[in-house]
């Protein structure tokens, strides 16, 4: 039997293939067995540090709220972010607001 690789993700030894698919039950990861793993894309805050899944931010500048005449002060803190690819890189839930998407830049790492 052929030896089957690490997750690329969580380093598991517990992969196994299905199909063309190799599989991680660890972290759920599929990937193809001769592609090359991606590099994740790295997301950095106004003052160039890099962001993660699960830290906490503050505002850097007021933002006005589409839709809507509220407004997100200054120093508003968010906990607890989730990072995605695309314009808004990030995905968060706000005290007194609810689910937001900011931009990257607009925030600054505690």
């Amino acid at each position: 039997m052929s030896e089957v690789p690490p997750c690329p993700k969580c380093q598991s030894s517990y992969t196994y293939e299905d199909g063309a698919l190799l599989i991680c039950p660890e972290c759920g990861n599929e990937w193809s067995a001769g592609a090359d793993t991606a590099v994740e894309p790295e997301f950095k805050d106004a003052n160039g540090n890099l962001l993660a899944d699960g830290d906490t931010v503050t505002v850097i500048k007021d933002l006005k709220l589409k839709g809507s005449s509220q407004v997100l002060k200054v120093g508003t803190k968010v906990k607890n972010i989730r990072l995605v690819e695309g314009d808004h890189n990030i995905d968060c839930k706000i005290d007194g607001f609810g689910a937001m998407k900011l931009k990257s830049e607009f925030v600054k790492k505690i």
